[in-house]
């Protein structure tokens, strides 16, 4: 079966977000890494919009094979209603990932069944469906990131999403793993689409959960690890990537990010950020996510501080759920620390109420 062969992790993850709390919660480039300048973009910004077939001179929006602006092939955007299997075949060449030494673009499946064919076009309906209710219920969907053999695939189909409903507003949210090394030129290179395509970025950053895979396989196959060297590069990576995202934000009213971390000193550089940036927590644009019972510590002062916060809930069968669980543990190498030290605040604050005759004390 096509997903089950190339693709299975294209199924769209949708997290389960629960705020924590209602209450309202100078565009200076990272020295480091590829700008915008008025000249055309860096180099390495380039030659990706060169593989993504977009000029660096226009700022004309392309055309895709229906004269649907924005489109930059000939993909079409999914549809609520049945795609022609002819419109369905050609996901074959746009399934495709770079190859490094010619830089052209080579198709992931060498051909569909008729039967993989109608798969891919239930799996499109679906993912219109399941945007459009988003639009209609006014949540936000977040496509949740995968192994890098997966992941061109899973960008291509949440860009075409983006192109159709992040018109107004930020509906659709890539995620992007900072502990890949190529992740500053994929936020730099999709902030540049959007800027030249006109639709609303919104991002999710993470760190990245499948580090011991992707080293694994890259020694195995004899190809370039793609994860960072160490946790220091992975957190720089992340503040890099952070800051080129705020620094957007700025200048941007609709882009909007997700901060999903549980690293407390990636929360206190974006706080700071923020504050150097003029980002007021009650503008809502950029949001923080922890999981439901990890880092309380961090989500509930940020909470009563004003800042949209999130707790992810995820949920399904215990087999499925716990290895998301452990992935998520392997994803951040301080959060066991993190957890001796909510133990500590929690026994500090109860003996506190003990001392002070206020066991039963319910914060405001």
């Amino acid at each position: 079966m096509a997903l089950r062969r190339a693709l299975p992790a294209l199924r769209p993850c949708i997290p389960r977000f629960v705020p924590l709390s209602t209450a309202p919660a100078s565009r200076e480039q990272p020295a480091a890494g590829p700008a915008a300048v008025p000249g055309g973009p860096a180099p390495q910004l380039r030659r990706g919009m060169a593989v993504a077939r977009i000029s660096g001179t226009s700022n004309t929006r392309p055309t895709g094979p229906s004269g649907t602006a924005g489109m930059v092939s000939s993909v079409p955007a999914p549809t609520s209603t049945p795609m022609r299997p002819s419109a369905t075949a050609t996901w074959r060449h746009s399934c495709a990932a770079s190859k490094p030494q010619t830089g052209q673009l080579e198709p992931l499946l060498s051909r569909f069944t008729e039967e993989e064919e109608l798969q891919m076009t239930r799996m499109l309906q679906r993912m219109d469906v399941l945007a459009k209710k988003a639009t209609e219920m006014g949540v936000r969907l977040m496509v949740d990131a995968e192994q890098t053999y997966f992941q061109p695939a899973i960008s291509r189909l949440t860009l075409e999403m983006q192109r159709k409903f992040n018109v107004e507003k930020p509906l659709i949210f890539n995620t992007y793993q900072c502990y890949l090394k190529d992740a500053y030129d994929n936020v730099t290179l999709d902030v540049e689409l959007a800027r030249r395509e006109g639709w609303c970025f919104g991002a999710k950053l993470v760190r990245g959960a499948y580090l011991a895979q992707e080293r694994a396989r890259a020694a195995e196959i004899g190809y370039e690890d793609p994860i960072n060297p160490t946790y220091e590069a992975t957190n720089a990576m992340y503040h890099r990537c952070l800051d080129y995202v705020l620094e957007e934000l700025k200048h941007n009213a609709k882009a909007k990010v997700m901060v999903a971390s549980h690293n407390e000193d990636t929360v206190r550089f974006a706080l700071r950020r923020m504050e150097e940036l003029g980002l007021h927590p009650a503008d809502h644009r950029v949001y923080f996510g922890q999981l439901l019972g990890m880092c309380d510590q961090i989500s509930f002062p940020l909470g009563q501080a004003g800042y949209p916060v999130y707790k992810y809930v995820p949920y399904g069968p215990v087999m499925e759920v716990l290895p998301y669980l452990s992935r998520r543990a392997l994803e951040n190498s301080s959060l066991m620390k993190g957890t001796h030290r909510e133990r500590q605040l929690l026994w500090l604050e109860l003996l506190r109420r003990l001392r002070t005759g206020n066991l039963f004390h319910r914060p405001a």
